[in-house]
């Protein structure tokens, strides 16, 4: 007897062989030559390795549900009585693990546990949509302090009114990308401008993109495809601002893509944090074209994360946030005080039940 679906096990038996492979690998003394990998192994099993003792507590579990029913037909009454009322409890104990493995598998889909990188763009409304990306970046930064996730900030293009053009910045923590996926696409607010003389609404764009952040082994960037551009960082700095050529450029040659990142004073991290960018959005681009042909051979669109969807209103005359995806209202005071898993956490159970339904 199990409480899992056939391909749920099978899935679960396949991470116990991994893990043993990511062991006999990771004994190689020839890794040690190989810093880079060696920490990649080490990661994937500290991320494997939980799942699979909580699947082997389920074994143990079922085992002993199977001794307990063979002793209720046993010549033993005593023993019978014993396991007959113990029953229950084990029983019980394998439902939920069952349900955790079920969470586990769910959790470790794809990207899911990777750290992110986040990027916000001003759309229509000019220096107010740029004021409206500064307030999304405030939002998210708030969030990740009560996640306890790490914040780091990449690049940005300031608006002459403080807001931004542009703004990158990079989180790191647990299954961060998990929670963050949500927020890509088009967020709309309404409310009045600063600058707005006669109290009149006006409504605003901003996109949000979110990508997994790769490791350098995982997409693997040529130095001879590379351009590097130095130039001097702008914006709030203090007396490093236009002094030195700190900001880098990295354009890639063969697909075009530009990144660029200032907000380092060292040139050098700088150039590692662009690198980081640049992977993502290439891993970014190629997984949606793999979406894009999986949709084609299906005849209908799966995982495309088209930014232009609008996925969210920020009103705030009614102090209202609409999450479209949802149909749901929730309180945007509290949004803005970077309370987001009260929406991030429905859009969540949603999934779930989605993936439940593939595996």
């Amino acid at each position: 007897m199990s409480y899992l679906r056939p391909r749920i096990q099978q899935k679960l038996d396949g991470m116990v062989a991994r893990v043993q492979e990511l062991l006999a690998q990771s004994a190689d003394p020839k890794l040690l030559e190989k810093p880079e990998r060696l920490a990649s192994l080490q990661r994937e099993l500290g991320m494997t390795t939980p799942v699979v003792e909580r699947y082997r507590v389920y074994q143990r579990c079922l085992e002993d549900l199977a001794g307990h029913r063979a002793l209720l037909d046993g010549g033993d009454r005593e023993l019978a009585e014993l396991a007959r009322l113990e029953l229950p409890g084990l029983e019980q104990q394998g439902q939920q693990l069952a349900e955790q493995l079920v969470d586990d598998l769910l959790a470790d889909q794809g990207d899911d546990r990777r750290d992110c990188i986040v990027e916000i763009r001003a759309g229509t409304g000019g220096e107010e949509a740029g004021l409206f990306a500064r307030d999304l970046c405030t939002i998210y930064q708030r969030y990740a302090a009560r996640r306890g996730w790490a914040f780091e900030p990449m690049h940005s293009t300031p608006t002459e009114q403080g807001g931004f053009k542009e703004i990158v910045f990079a989180l790191r923590g647990r299954s961060v990308f998990y929670a963050m996926q949500f927020e890509s696409g088009g967020h709309r607010v309404q409310r009045v401008p600063e600058t707005e003389a006669k109290g009149r609404v006006h409504t605003s764009a901003a996109t949000v993109a979110v990508l997994p952040e790769v490791e350098e082994v995982e997409i693997e960037i040529r130095s001879e495809d590379l351009k590097v551009d130095t130039f001097r960082a702008s914006g709030a700095g203090g007396q490093h601002v236009n002094k030195t050529e700190s900001a880098v450029r990295l354009t890639h040659i063969p697909t075009g893509t530009v990144v660029a990142c200032q907000e380092e004073r060292s040139q050098l991290k700088n150039k590692q944090r662009a690198l980081a960018l640049l992977r993502a959005r290439i891993y970014e681009a190629q997984k949606r074209a793999v979406d894009a042909a999986r949709a084609a051979e299906r005849k209908e669109q799966v995982g495309s994360g088209d930014r232009s969807d609008r996925i969210r209103t920020y009103n705030f005359p009614q102090d209202r946030l609409t999450d479209h995806r949802l149909n749901r209202n929730f309180s945007l005071t509290q949004i803005l005080e970077g309370k987001l898993e009260i929406v991030i956490e429905a859009l969540q159970f949603h999934e779930r039940e989605r993936r439940i339904e593939a595996l």
